[in-house]
């Protein structure tokens, strides 16, 4: 079954149609927001397509996992670090991550920061 989310959003507040946001209470996680625009519920098969919105102070997880990341930055700034490297990324930044490969999103700025994420379903 194909799907369409319309964006309903604007540029401070991102949402889509029929897509609700998930605050991550996850040890390791701080101020995140997790939306599936394309998953389980669209009949996906293969790829996952989430946006992430990390809030002023926010982080993911300081990682390593088997899938690969990719991802577009679409709102805001932020940093990313990937193994010993740390990147400043700003919007329509696009960003591939090695499966297997020490990670973690934040955003040390005064404005929320957002960016598309795409994995691999089965891994």
């Amino acid at each position: 079954m194909s799907s369409v989310h319309k964006f309903k959003g604007d540029t401070n507040k991102f949402g889509w149609e029929g897509v609700d946001g998930q605050d991550l209470k996850i040890k390791g996680i701080a101020s995140a927001v997790k939306h599936v625009l394309i998953g389980d519920a669209d009949n996906a098969p293969n790829m996952i397509m989430r946006f992430f919105e990390l809030s002023p102070g926010g982080h993911s997880r300081l990682e390593t996992h088997p899938q690969e990341h990719e991802v577009i930055v679409i709102q805001g700034k932020g940093k990313i670090q990937i193994e010993e490297n740390y990147y400043d990324v700003e919007p329509y930044d696009a960003v591939f991550i090695e499966g297997g490969t020490l990670h973690q999103f934040s955003n040390p700025y005064d404005e929320p920061f957002g960016f598309i994420c795409v994995i691999p379903k089965n891994v």
